[in-house]
């Protein structure tokens, strides 16, 4: 079977199973590390070893919806010209076997959350049921389907606190609130300018306007640069920053401009999977590093 360029696309070596729960997407997992990241401890070995946990639990939970999805969506995903190279799309997992699957990972990731912290596995399940609730009811629902999807997004980020019992504030709810709707919103978009809104992929799609997509991930980049800047200029944990500079405050240019560089993506129609966004895009990642030392440098005393 070959994709609409006429070649078909590399195989992977990895095993039906493995490749059916997208370890690729799995790095959108890291959202874990947000909360102890801006605080400051994300290197302290509890919060480091207890938030790697949190991961790993979210990889497994995650991996449970992906299959659950892919089970649900298995004809859609035939008519999509990348999504049909899936395993149960393709026929290589069994619809059963998947479902299976899916239910010993909750299973494992909710058991797995409760032995890091109680409050985690309460995230953990309330992900699942919001994303299983979205899958069966709210996908094909406009507005309702941006609202559940960032959920998941801003619940991976809530789950790094709760592992380590760190305080979220509520500059760090805004930014991961609208950041998380800034992502689907592009992603919804860029899903429109690669395959239309009429290709059946995805029901929704046709409810909405490239207009309409593009306001609200244009609104909602701007409130998430906005409450970054206020957070930046509002912290105080470290009022005497290395070498006298107020990192906290430098940190907000490499972070708006991985903020545009992020949107150019998604202008181009090239962020409708976000992780392959991020891992393809060396300049994006150079933002990212240069943020993330500017962040960083912001707790050496």
């Amino acid at each position: 079977m070959s994709d609409q360029t006429g070649l078909e696309p590399r195989r992977s070596a990895l095993p039906a199973p493995l490749r059916a729960m997208r370890p690729k997407q799995w790095v959108k997992n890291v959202l874990v590390l947000a909360a102890p990241a801006a605080a400051g401890v994300v290197l302290q070995p509890r919060v480091l070893a207890h938030s790697l946990a949190a991961f790993v639990a979210f990889c497994a939970v995650s991996a449970s919806i992906y299959l659950i999805n892919d089970v649900r969506d298995v004809e859609s995903d035939r008519q999509h010209p990348k999504k049909r190279f899936r395993p149960i799309a393709a026929g290589e997992l069994k619809p059963s076997t998947a479902l299976a699957m899916a239910a010993v990972l909750v299973v494992l990731a909710a058991v797995g959350g409760y032995l890091i912290a109680p409050l985690l596995a309460l995230v953990i399940v309330v992900y699942w049921l919001l994303q299983v609730g979205y899958s069966v009811f709210a996908k094909n629902q406009p507005i309702i389907d941006l609202a559940m999807v960032a959920a998941g997004f801003l619940l991976r980020a809530v789950a790094g606190g709760v592992a380590s019992s760190i305080p979220l504030s509520q500059w760090f709810l805004l930014v991961a609130s609208f950041g998380s709707l800034f992502m689907v919103a592009g992603k919804r978009y860029s899903e429109m300018i690669e395959v239309g809104p009429d290709a059946g992929t995805r029901a929704s799609l046709a409810s909405y306007t490239p207009t309409y997509l593009r306001f609200v991930w244009t609104l909602s980049a701007a409130l998430v640069v906005m409450s970054y800047a206020l957070w930046a200029f509002d912290l105080r944990s470290a009022p005497v920053q290395w070498l006298g500079v107020p990192w906290d405050q430098v940190s907000i240019a490499p972070f708006t401009l991985a903020m545009l560089r992020y949107a150019y993506a998604i202008d181009r129609g090239a962020a409708g999977e976000p992780e392959d966004a991020v891992l393809g895009d060396r300049t994006l990642q150079v933002l990212g590093l240069a943020w993330a030392i500017t962040l960083g440098l912001t707790f050496v005393h």
